[in-house]
């Protein structure tokens, strides 16, 4: 079995770099307009097993170097790996996609120039999205004899609505980022957006309890997945015990004294 990722073994595809709790993943494939190979997918993965495993950092900011964000898959190198139905994602990574159990800590996503198949599905699969002004967007599986395979057919309609979700999923018809806008797949249009994402990331990561952004994380989550019943059965439970933390107490005191409070995630 190969080794988890870690800072003393670089991705050859991505760059990762930490920014105080924040850590930062760009997609770095420019040549290839960071078309997904199969060592893209192995290394995304491996990245994201990082974000959600190291206690250390809080927040994730995923995005790409060069004109473009994505262009989805190269499928040349990888069809006949998931034509065959194999995992493009090794042992010990997590699905980048994030569609294959619980997750706990936040990714805001930055997106410019082609946003793509596979990429508006990462995008889907981020919590906070910010997309340049002059962006494409394009779900295209379906002019290509297959259909989102990411989680787009689950997302886009929660998130955009079923009409606007299907005017796009059902036509391959590229969009632009005021539509993204308007139709709620993206949150923010800046001219900058790795920059905004950055300082969303480390509003999170700084000023918010790591212990009150996992719990809000897990409540909406579960009333997604299981109805707004069983998450409001939680709500007092958690909310005592957030009050019992060393976080929760520091909260108080940094508001009776008038300051920032600095969380340690206890």
């Amino acid at each position: 079995m190969e080794e988890p990722m870690t800072d003393a073994t670089p991705p050859e595809t991505l760059t990762l770099e930490r920014d105080g709790h924040v850590l930062l993943i760009g997609l770095n494939r420019p040549a290839k307009r960071n078309a997904f190979n199969r060592l893209m997918l192995a290394e995304l993965s491996r990245a994201y097993a990082l974000l959600e495993s190291d206690e250390e950092l809080r927040c994730g900011v995923l995005f790409a170097h060069g004109e473009h964000f994505t262009s989805g898959l190269d499928l040349v190198d990888v069809a006949p790996l998931l034509s065959a139905g194999e995992s493009p994602f090794p042992p010990e990574g997590r699905d980048p996609w994030r569609l294959d159990g619980e997750w706990t800590t936040p990714v805001v996503a930055a997106a410019q120039g082609r946003i793509l198949t596979l990429g508006i599905e990462l995008l889907l699969a981020a919590d906070i999205r910010v997309a340049a002004p002059g962006s494409l967007f394009g779900q295209l599986e379906v002019r290509r004899g297959i259909y989102p395979f990411g989680g787009a057919t689950l997302r886009f309609p929660r998130e955009a609505g079923w009409g606007n979700a299907m005017r796009w999923l059902l036509t391959g018809d590229e969009f632009d980022a005021a539509e993204a806008l308007r139709i709620g797949l993206v949150q923010e249009i800046d001219a900058d957006p790795l920059d905004r994402a950055r300082r969303i990331a480390r509003t999170i990561a700084d000023k918010a309890a790591p212990l009150g952004v996992r719990a809000t994380l897990a409540s909406a989550h579960r009333a997604r997945r299981l109805g707004d019943e069983a998450a409001a059965e939680r709500l007092a439970p958690d909310v005592v015990a957030l009050f019992g933390s060393a976080d929760g107490a520091e909260g108080v005191r940094s508001f009776v004294e008038r300051r920032e409070a600095v969380f340690t995630g206890r």
